[in-house]
């Protein structure tokens, strides 16, 4: 059955695929890797392949099972568009979300350019199911260009994680996106974030109309360094 979290923006995970590859700076000191890795070689342990990729056809079902509904972080061990997911697998999962729509799903990948081309074929001239929301994960300016390839997913509820924040993102287009997490890194090789990065962020989301959530300062531990922004918590949703 799904997990419950402590991930701020979200209800609960739902990982019908886990593991993963390395595929930017965003990945250096990835939480989902560390953690499965703990598990590699334990019989019988979910992990006991660590963070080498797996489908699980046998979690296709848990969202039938959901009593009430939940906002759900889709494979928060692993990405959906990573390139050797098999396609005909990807399709099984959306045929889950469409059809288990009293739940929001919260698709997040860095493989932008994949999940654009998957979603304007499955769509083709109609938008992204409104309880489906697309999402990339942007680390630093040089990979702005996620930005541009969500853009053109036909989605009124398009998000952005910049988490974690690497850099200085600088001047950024958030048009037609709805939603932004901003956080730092966690974890023992954490790499600080700098305030002036999440304010340019902040502001750049007022600027646009965009729903700003900052989850995180990050340090040894997701909590470290608490949640306030120049003394406040914020804690917005698309509307």
């Amino acid at each position: 059955m799904p997990n419950t979290t402590e991930i701020e923006w979200t209800d609960a995970t739902w990982n019908p695929v886990t593991g993963c590859t390395p595929i930017g700076p965003g990945c250096d000191n990835c939480y989902a890797l560390r953690f499965a890795e703990r598990w590699r070689g334990v019989a019988g342990h979910p992990y006991e392949q660590g963070f080498d990729l797996r489908l699980w056809p046998s979690r296709l079902t848990h969202p039938f099972k959901w009593k009430s509904p939940r906002m759900v972080f889709v494979n928060s061990m692993s990405d959906l568009f990573h390139k050797d997911v098999d396609r005909t697998f990807v399709d099984r999962v959306f045929e889950v979300m469409e059809e288990a729509d009293s739940h929001i799903y919260q698709i997040l990948t860095k493989r932008s350019s994949l999940m654009r081309s998957y979603l304007c074929a499955r769509y083709g001239n109609h938008p992204v199911p409104a309880h489906i929301w697309p999402g990339v994960s942007v680390e630093d300016a040089a990979h702005k260009g996620r930005i541009e390839h969500l853009r053109s997913i036909n989605s009124s509820r398009r998000f952005v994680s910049f988490e974690p924040l690497l850099g200085r993102i600088g001047s950024v287009d958030l048009a037609g996106v709805a939603w932004a997490i901003v956080g730092g890194e966690s974890g023992p090789k954490a790499r600080r974030m700098e305030r002036l990065w999440a304010i340019e962020l902040r502001d750049s989301c007022r600027a646009a109309g965009v729903s700003f959530f900052f989850k995180q300062w990050g340090g040894i531990r997701p909590k470290s360094g608490g949640r306030l922004l120049d003394g406040e918590e914020w804690n917005q949703f698309p509307h």
